[in-house]
């Protein structure tokens, strides 16, 4: 029981840490403009007539490394 507090304590700490952490703010801010470019460009591909094969696949390549999933993390229905 002893541990299992510890490791709760300990995992508290650590996201109270990283709320409070500029750089890690600053990276979170960047991480959710850079998805939010991304997913803009996919908008205007579709907006200018593309299909949408051609607009998933640049947003995957945009996305590729930048968030979970190959479009950024973003579902919706069709």
């Amino acid at each position: 029981m002893k541990h299992l507090l510890s490791l709760l304590l300990a995992a508290t700490s650590l996201v109270a840490y990283a709320k409070e952490d500029p750089a890690h703010r600053k990276a979170m801010i960047d991480q959710h403009k850079a998805i939010a470019a991304a997913h803009e460009a996919a908008a205007q591909c579709l907006a200018a007539g593309k299909d949408e094969e051609t607009c998933h696949a640049e947003l995957a390549k945009a996305c590729k490394g930048l968030a979970i999933g190959k479009l950024c993390g973003a579902k919706h229905k069709h």
